[in-house]
Formats: structure tokens, sequence, C-alpha cells
């Protein structure tokens, strides 16, 4: 890589890291070129090319942390021996994240990112498609061997990780009443039962 492209890459970074920092402390509204080139020190030109616009930038951001997420889960069900394992790691995965990295939680469970999901769906999913694919190929053998219930991959997928992203969203919106130590105590068995062959 050129030193021109070094300086390119690390200025991208910057202006990501800076994002996610007024992100996580005030919302969508505190993301503005405004906020980003003053934080940064980058000039609004070189957001502009990096990025194409704030909404560029926001989207780069929460790919960056979605890919890093699925990577995360990815590596905690390779490491896994059996379904129940695995299931244990995915879960007690997602939760670590979300405790270790509240601001990109925040980002990955806001209602911009779920509208972007929703509008973008088999955009999004073809862009992470390796990350998916190693969920995929982990289950699927395990369905064949009988260790997970017969059940279609998305209807799996969402019998996972749909009580996690609850509890997370709970307790990013800190309203206080969930415990993530606790949930990463109590979810996985639970979780587990409706997963059981």
């Amino acid at each position: 890589m050129s030193p021109k492209q070094q300086r390119g890459e690390a200025t991208a970074d910057l202006l990501l890291d800076v994002a996610l920092r007024l992100y996580a402390a005030e919302g969508p509204r505190g993301v503005t070129v405004g906020a980003v080139t003053q934080v940064s020190g980058v000039s609004m030109g070189s957001l502009y090319h990096h990025f194409g616009s704030v909404d560029g930038l926001v989207a780069a951001l929460t790919d960056r942390w979605l890919t890093r997420l699925l990577g995360e889960l990815a590596a905690a069900l390779q490491g896994a021996r059996t379904a129940r394992t695995g299931i244990r790691a995915l879960v007690r995965a997602y939760l670590s994240f979300i405790q270790e990295h509240p601001g990109a939680a925040v980002l990955l469970h806001s209602a911009a990112a779920d509208s972007r999901t929703m509008g973008q769906a088999r955009e999004l999913r073809d862009s992470q498609e390796a990350r998916i694919s190693a969920f995929a190929q982990w289950i699927g053998p395990r369905v064949l061997a009988g260790e997970l219930a017969p059940l279609p991959l998305p209807l799996i997928e969402s019998l996972a990780l749909g009580p996690v992203v609850g509890v997370a969203r709970r307790w990013l919106s800190g309203v206080g009443d969930v415990d993530l130590d606790e949930a990463a105590r109590i979810l996985p068995e639970r979780i587990w039962r409706s997963l059981a062959p």
C-alpha cells in the first residue's frame, strides 16, 4: 500500500472513530458534518471524498461494527464442540459484545440501522455473506446430525438471537432493569431448550 493510500485509510478510520464517539454521546443528531470535521480535524471535502455524505459515513460505520459483531459470533461458534455449547457461546459472545462496545451496540440496534436493514436486506446480507455462511455452515451439520431441531435456518437464527437482541435493546435503552451478566447466565439454557431436537 502506498503512503497516500495509508494516509487515506487512516483518515477514513479517524472519521469513523469520531462518528462513533459522537453517535454514542448524542445519538444520530450528533453526527453532523460540522461536528465530525471539528472533532476530527479532517476537512469537509475529505469526509465527502471517503464517504459521500454523513449518511454514507454512518452506513460505513454500521457495516464496520456489524462485520466485527458477526466475526465475533462466528469465532464463538467455531470453538464449540456441541450444538449446546455453541448456542451458549453465541449468546454469551453477543452479550459480551454489547457490554464491551455499548456505543457501537447503540448504533447497531438503532431505528436507523433497523430501517436500513429492512430497506436493503438483500444487499446487506450479500455483503456479510462470508460471516453469515459461517453460521449456516455451523448449523447445517448439527441439524442433519440431530443435535438441533430440524427447522429452517432463518427460524434457528431467530430463536437463537431474537431473545438476545431483545435483551440488548432493553439494556441499551438505559431503563436499568436488565443485568447482562444475569442474562448471560440464564438465556443460553432457555434458548437451547427452544432449539434442542
